[in-house]
């Protein structure tokens, strides 16, 4: 009997040991799993400060970066004139200014009432009010003024040049002109703002037209 139960015995440490290797192993796993779940969270904090960062910069680089809108009179045809001779020389004409304010900005442009001058040989022969108004944001706004021009007050040293450009049927007149507004980005950062005309246009008595037209 003795023999019998000897032969049949097992060694208690078997199964312990087998508890103790399932143990580790899972104890390995579960480790192992953390530290996955450890680099996923660092990759993914990494990856939220840089988006921020690139976000940071474009806001400043792009949002943020305040321009001076655009302030200019279009190409136009004159719907009256009239001109007098090379030894009497004068003009009257009349017309429809197409005024552009073009706003490149990421925020609207509000601006306070302005006056456009025309003038020939550096004196002031009409002008145009701009009412105020706003050019919203990444778009142009179409102001259309009516013109009245007139030489009646033009000092006589100028009666030689007038004179030889209604010979050669071309009038030069400028447009100047100072647009003062504020611009403003999402509803919080505002920055004054201010858009000045300096135009030239060659304006051929005979067909009407304006023959070319130049803004600075």
């Amino acid at each position: 009997m003795a023999e019998k139960n000897q032969s049949q015995y097992q060694p208690p440490e078997s199964n312990g040991y087998r508890r103790n290797d399932q143990e580790s192993l899972h104890a390995m796993e579960d480790e192992e799993a953390k530290r996955k779940k450890r680099m996923k969270w660092t990759i993914g904090i990494i990856a939220f400060i840089i988006f921020q960062v690139v976000q940071a910069l474009f806001f400043v680089l792009v949002i943020m970066k305040f321009k001076s809108p655009k302030f200019r009179v279009g190409d136009f045809a004159v719907q009256t004139v009239t001109v007098g001779t090379q030894a009497s020389p004068s003009f009257d004409m009349s017309f429809v200014a197409p005024i552009r304010v073009k706003n490149t900005n990421w925020g609207p442009f509000k601006y306070d009432t302005s006056t456009v001058y025309f003038s020939y040989g550096g004196v002031q022969v009409g002008q145009a009010i701009i009412p105020k108004s706003k050019a919203n944001f990444k778009s142009t706004k179409k102001i259309d003024v009516d013109v009245t021009l007139s030489s009646a007050n033009l000092p006589s040293s100028i009666n030689s040049s007038l004179g030889n450009d209604l010979s050669s049927r071309v009038i030069t007149l400028t447009s100047q002109g100072e647009l003062r507004g504020k611009i403003t980005v999402m509803f919080m950062f505002k920055k004054k703002k201010t858009s000045q005309m300096n135009c030239t246009m060659a304006i051929n008595t005979t067909t009407k037209a304006v023959q070319s037209l130049s803004c600075k």
